[in-house]
């Protein structure tokens, strides 16, 4: 629907609750903008990875990207989420203290489990007030570079850098903000931003057009076309050979199933991988896959006579806990690069850290 730009009068009324929506938006942000409202600081560097719509644009790779970097730093980074789709109510929840999982996704969400999982030497901090999650983080685990997983509308918290995802194939949908499309804030809004990844690019050139929808609108504003690229498919079950390169699935008949934001990316990555699939299976974003659903999967894989039952990364979590095991069953592992300009990208990051360090001891020669 967000795609669609019919009028039918259901639609112009949508129109209509956008507009209050994007009032509500301006006026908060003008709150903060003129000093009604104060951002807190916390005594660490914090970067934001964010975006404008709602959900899809493939933030927790990114995330994972540039946590692995400051860790390759000698940095102390973290990352905190507010643990969408977990049933965590408390003040913080710690996730992963950098050396041990200490949660579960049902409690924490999908996201900081997931990361919790693949980065094994940083803290993942659950908190809905993210500076309550990042003092914890800072002061109980001592991270000093705390990485906010989808933090750019989270004005109550000041960042050194805020790092915008925006899906190249279709960066503003419809051009409205929610609930008539599926932008968070108005397009305008993008100039807050210190950098834009550009999703979903086929190469390290920009999609053909997507570079005209930008002119004026990331004026000024470095944008660095990025892809989610495969790099194995693992089978955890297996004894031995658990991790396949993406060339040896081509030819490969599989049953396939997603439970993420934009299932149709994964179908398409797969396809792309010269896989044949036989059947793919659609759940909404978040699904909690009970045992008897992964059985039903399973059996419909030897029906078919496909080769392997393939997941998302995402959807594996929670489908591990099942306790349901089969060594034809695995799921595609991706990961996040930026495709031009990766240097002056991380450049960017690290100039913005090294700012705040000297602010730092700036202020510690004042006292």
């Amino acid at each position: 629907m967000h795609r669609d730009r019919r009028k039918d009068p259901f639609r112009l009324f949508l129109v209509g609750s956008s507009l209050v929506y994007k009032a509500g938006v301006w006026l908060r942000c003008t709150a903060y903008r003129v000093g009604l409202f104060s951002a807190q600081r916390l005594p660490a560097f914090v970067l934001s990875v964010g975006n404008l719509s709602v959900g899809g644009t493939g933030k927790t790779p990114a995330v994972e990207m540039i946590a692995t970097w400051a860790l390759r730093k000698g940095y102390r980074p973290a990352v905190i989420s507010r643990g969408y789709g977990g049933r965590f109510k408390g003040e913080v929840l710690v996730v992963s203290d950098g050396r041990e999982i200490k949660s579960d996704p049902a409690q924490s969400g999908d996201e900081p489990y997931f990361l919790a999982n693949r980065l094994s030497r940083v803290p993942v901090i659950v908190s809905k007030k993210r500076y309550t999650g990042g003092f914890t983080a800072h002061k109980e685990l001592d991270a000093d570079f705390l990485i906010l997983d989808d933090g750019f509308q989270h004005w109550q918290l000041h960042r050194n850098l805020d790092v915008v995802l925006l899906d190249g194939e279709n960066p503003f949908g419809n051009g409205y903000v929610l609930p008539r499309g599926p932008l968070r804030e108005p397009i305008g809004s993008i100039k807050r931003a210190d950098a834009v990844l550009l999703t979903r690019c086929a190469g390290a050139e920009i999609r053909s057009g997507v570079q005209e929808k930008f002119s004026g609108k990331c004026s000024g504003i470095p944008v660095f076309p990025s892809a989610h690229v495969p790099s194995q498919v693992i089978f955890p079950h297996r004894d031995r050979d658990t991790g396949l390169a993406p060339t040896q699935m081509k030819g490969k008949r599989i049953i396939a199933f997603a439970g993420i934001a934009h299932p149709d990316y994964f179908r398409e990555s797969l396809e792309a991988l010269g896989m044949k699939i036989l059947s793919f299976e659609c759940f909404e974003d978040h699904h909690v896959f009970s045992r008897e659903e992964i059985e039903s999967l399973l059996e419909r894989r030897k029906k078919l006579g496909a080769h392997y039952l393939l997941m998302t990364g995402k959807d594996w979590v929670k489908v591990e806990r099942t306790g349901v095991a089969s060594p034809e069953m695995g799921y595609l592992d991706i990961r996040f690069k930026v495709l031009n300009g990766e240097t002056a990208f991380f450049t960017l990051v690290d100039d913005a850290y090294q700012e705040w360090v000297a602010e730092q001891r700036k202020g510690m020669k004042k006292i």
